[in-house]
């Protein structure tokens, strides 16, 4: 795991906020308020090392890996939550602490902000504008744990680090009371923060960032009045709206768009590489660095992807009335269609089915081909200092760097990502692999308008509802045809309330497909246990292993070690016994 470096506070003074935050340079956490909370600049680079936390693996760092956990990726080791995938996890799992512990962190710097920054010769506006910055990111942390873990101890700005942390021992408060903490905060910080930033500030926390949140909240806790009431806000004077180009998001330009809301701000380059690893994570042997593909695409999601005519896939028709008509059951059928004949690490023969499969994968929904690299698609890697022309081709186990293929590590017969992955070296920006100079985005305006289509939904006004939803399939680079309510028989009518919703979760996985969104998704669903079960396969069929899901994983279990330090933490649900298990295992 990347562990994150704070440089020297005279760095941080010599360096001023441009584009980007300047990521984790700043110690706040290790300042004295009676040396160093005097000025503006001080006020500044405290803030931004609250806002470097985001980057942090455990706190939004990993966020993609999220989709592991929804269903729409699958992996196969610790980046990719692999116990908890199949459920092997318990309450000493480092995965579960870590988030935990690195969350704390993160409110314990924006409350250092909150508590001396009064301290600073400055206006009260703009005290009150960084101590609104402060709130929407405390906000942002504690809705994550609450996410997470339900209900849990609530420190806030009376609370001194440095003098009573032995004494940090308050009870879990209730998740009601945690989501009425958060919502103080953003009501706050959506009363002083500005609209937007000049592009010096760019991607710092606007009013309409704590709006938007302040709807998902909301939303999460099935109070759908109130989150619409929110997301309308957004809508009709955020100034947001969507990106012509759904590719182009994950691009640079593209991911400082008027529909980034707010976003992990990511640099790249010689001296500043302080991104997300999603090169690392995500890309593959053939990408810059040499990678490890450790989150990869569910065989299951790829296959949900629409013909462009708004038909639903499916294999068995695909392929009715010819040769390889037993294709969904035979995975020998599977590898004939698929498989390329190798000599050596070079491909001898091509499947038959090669412009077949290319064609395939082009006429469906756009956003497939703009997010996954797909069977015989290209792909510009990085090889010996150099592009490197690069196609998929399968089997891959017996693929060599440099010869013109992709690389997959492990030699899994999977699909693998393309958003987030970087081609080449993105021109120069690319300095380390685990520095993905790419703004990864937390709320953009497409997830506040498909939040808006469930408002509706849940309100049962189901026509509103699709026609939210079709603004986002009707993006230019996307014009998938719209859904129709009750209207002419065909394949984007929709008749039903319940087909509404299946439209909804439908557009929600292939819209944030990489994004780590359906997780919560499925959790907010009361979906979670339908992976119980579920094989994740290769393409051509062989089973990788199988999902392991129950009632008790909507919530994580709280840490061995927080009940160890603080006896009034209680367990969540399903957890109980997992708390004697653990202590013996630590005795033996």
């Amino acid at each position: 795991m990347k562990k994150i470096t704070i440089l020297s506070a005279a760095l941080a003074l010599t360096m001023s906020l441009t584009g980007c935050y300047d990521l984790d340079r700043y110690p706040t956490d290790k300042l004295s308020s009676g040396t160093y909370f005097k000025t503006e600049e001080h006020a500044k680079s405290a803030i931004v090392g609250v806002y470097s936390r985001l980057q942090n693996d455990n706190v939004f760092g990993l966020q993609f890996s999220m989709d592991c956990l929804g269903g729409i990726a699958m992996g196969y080791d610790n980046a990719s939550y692999t116990n908890i995938q199949r459920g092997t996890y318990d309450v000493t799992n480092s995965q579960v602490s870590n988030k935990w512990s690195n969350l704390y962190e993160s409110i314990a710097r924006a409350n250092i902000v909150l508590q001396n920054i009064d301290g600073c010769s400055m206006s009260d506006e703009l005290k009150a504008q960084y101590k609104a910055e402060a709130r929407f990111l405390r906000a942002l942390f504690y809705n994550e744990l609450l996410n997470f873990f339900g209900g849990v101890p609530i420190y806030d700005e009376t609370t001194d680090v440095s003098k009573d942390f032995a004494n940090m021992k308050n009870p879990r408060s209730t998740a009601d009371q945690v989501r009425k903490f958060i919502l103080d905060d953003l009501a706050v910080a959506y009363n002083a923060l500005p609209q937007s930033w000049g592009s010096a500030d760019y991607g710092r926390a606007t009013k309409y960032a704590a709006r938007a949140l302040e709807g998902k909240v909301y939303l999460y806790n099935k109070q759908y009045a109130e989150a619409k009431t929110c997301f309308e806000d957004v809508i009709q004077h955020g100034g947001y709206s969507l990106y012509n180009d759904y590719a182009g998001l994950f691009l640079p330009g593209g991911d400082e768009s008027n529909e980034m809301i707010f976003a992990v701000q990511n640099m790249g380059g010689v001296g500043t590489d302080f991104g997300m690893p999603m090169c690392f994570y995500m890309g593959t042997r053939a990408s810059y660095g040499s990678c490890w593909n450790n989150v990869m695409v569910a065989t299951t999601f790829a296959d949900s992807y629409e013909w462009k005519d708004g038909r639903q896939f499916s294999w068995k028709e695909y392929f009715a009335g010819t040769e390889l008509a037993d294709y969904e059951t035979n995975n020998a059928t599977k590898a004939k269609f698929f498989n390329s004949t190798f000599k050596g690490s070079k491909v001898t023969t091509f499947t038959a089915y090669r412009d077949q499969i290319k064609q395939l994968y082009a006429d469906r929904d756009p956003r497939m081909t703009a997010t996954l690299i797909t069977p015989y698609s290209d792909y510009l890697g990085w090889y010996k200092n150099a592009e490197a022309p690069s196609v998929l081709v399968l089997p891959v186990a017996s693929i060599k760097d440099g010869n013109g293929y992709i690389r997959v590590n492990g030699g899994y017969n999977c699909y693998l990502w393309r958003k987030f992955v970087p081609a080449g070296d993105m021109n120069g920006s690319m300095n380390n692999r685990a520095d993905t100079p790419i703004n990864f985005p937390l709320i953009r305006y497409a997830d506040v308008l498909l939040m808006m289509a469930e408002c509706e939904w849940a309100l049962n006004n189901d026509a509103v509802a699709i026609d939210y939803i079709n603004q986002v399939r009707q993006r230019p680079s996307v014009m998938m045809p719209k859904l129709t309510w009750n209207g002419v028989d065909s394949p984007v009518n929709v008749k039903t309330h319940d087909e509404v919703f299946a439209r909804l979760r439908h557009e929600r996985a292939v819209e944030f497909a990489g994004e780590g969104l359906s997780f919560n998704d499925m959790k907010r669903w009361g979906l979670l246990e339908t992976l119980n079960g579920k094989s994740e396969n290769e393409i051509t069929g062989k089973s990788r292993y199988k999902r392991a899901v129950s009632s008790r994983d909507y919530l994580w279990p709280i840490p061995s070690t927080e009940i160890e330090k603080n006896p009034d933490l209680t367990q969540n649900p399903g957890w109980a016994a997992e708390i004697g298990r653990a202590s013996c295992r630590e005795r033996v």
